[in-house]
């Protein structure tokens, strides 16, 4: 079974490494004086905290899972007993 903490460390680090490369080759018209570094390092930040909040979101599914599991192993723990 694949861990769904590494396939979301991949994705992120592939969206940050494409935002990079893709802000180096162009400059927009919105730039305002921003040079292709600043620019990159605005989207890697961005891309960064979007990766956080979808990394918090795949924890808090997985913690209560793991929630799910221990209740129902405390249950048939106390249907063995009777």
């Amino acid at each position: 079974m694949k861990n769904p903490t590494n396939s979301m460390r991949t994705l992120c680090l592939a969206a940050v490494l494409l935002a990079a490369g893709l802000s180096g080759c162009q400059r927009s018209d919105d730039a305002a004086g921003k040079g292709p570094a600043e620019i990159a390092g605005k989207q890697i930040d961005k891309a960064a905290v979007e990766a956080g909040k979808e990394l918090k979101q795949a924890a808090a599914a997985t913690g209560k899972a793991i929630e799910q599991a221990g209740a129902k192993m405390q249950e048939k723990a106390k249907e063995a007993q009777k």
